[in-house]
């Protein structure tokens, strides 16, 4: 279970402030596969940080008691002048994984080549969600949380990742940001949209996809 109680979050920017959530109150249930819908800077890439635990509330508590992925794809989560094999090595540490099986799983599952020994500060885009695609699958989550990332690499990686996350979504819950509603619905039966600092949730994804598109063309 992953539950928002009165949870708030704002950035100040200067003599700014920018209000992303407005006292949100949701439970996500185990088990769960729920995609999130939004406009961009609605902030979808926000609320993944906070339910992951990168970030935390301005206002409010939320509660965990699952075990949460990182954001698959934030690629903040690195050290950019380490090699991706050391940033594998110091997050196997953390979770106390064996290092060398995880190096193993990340390099066959990434397909960086010669770069998965290079500073992550030259990877694309791409490689860099590959990378954390690979480290995310290569340990043991409750909750994964997915934002774009099947989006990256050639038709035989994404199947890899089509493929592996399916697996993931049968053994636990999946939380996913994606702005094309193919791959929501393939991935997802619950819906959520991510308007105006709220997030509404609906019983199924095309009920959610329903209102994100009447709310962009509105």
């Amino acid at each position: 279970m992953i539950s928002f109680q009165n949870v708030s979050k704002s950035y100040h920017i200067r003599k700014f402030r920018k209000d992303v959530l407005n006292g949100l109150n949701f439970d996500i249930p185990t088990g769960c596969s729920l995609g999130i819908c939004g406009a961009n800077g609605a902030g979808k890439s926000t609320l993944m940080r906070l339910i992951s635990g990168v970030e935390a509330p301005s206002e409010g508590r939320i509660t965990r008691t699952v075990s949460c992925s990182w954001p698959i794809g934030y690629s903040s989560c690195f050290q950019s002048t380490l090699t991706g094999a050391d940033n594998a090595r110091f997050i196997a540490r953390i979770y106390g994984r064996d290092i060398g099986q995880l190096l193993d799983y990340v390099e066959d599952f990434a397909q960086l080549g010669a770069y998965f020994y290079q500073p992550i500060y030259s990877y694309s885009a791409g490689m860099m969600a590959r990378l954390a695609f690979g480290i995310s699958l290569a340990i043991d989550f409750d909750c994964y949380l997915v934002d774009e990332v099947t989006a990256a690499g050639d038709d035989r990686f994404r199947q890899r990742c089509e493929e592996a996350l399916h697996h993931r979504r049968e053994a636990g819950t999946l939380l996913m940001i994606s702005h094309d509603p193919h791959t929501l619905r393939a991935y997802c039966e619950r819906g959520a949209v991510l308007h105006d600092g709220q997030l509404v949730f609906y019983d199924t994804i095309d009920e959610a996809i329903a209102v994100h598109t009447y709310n962009q063309a509105n």
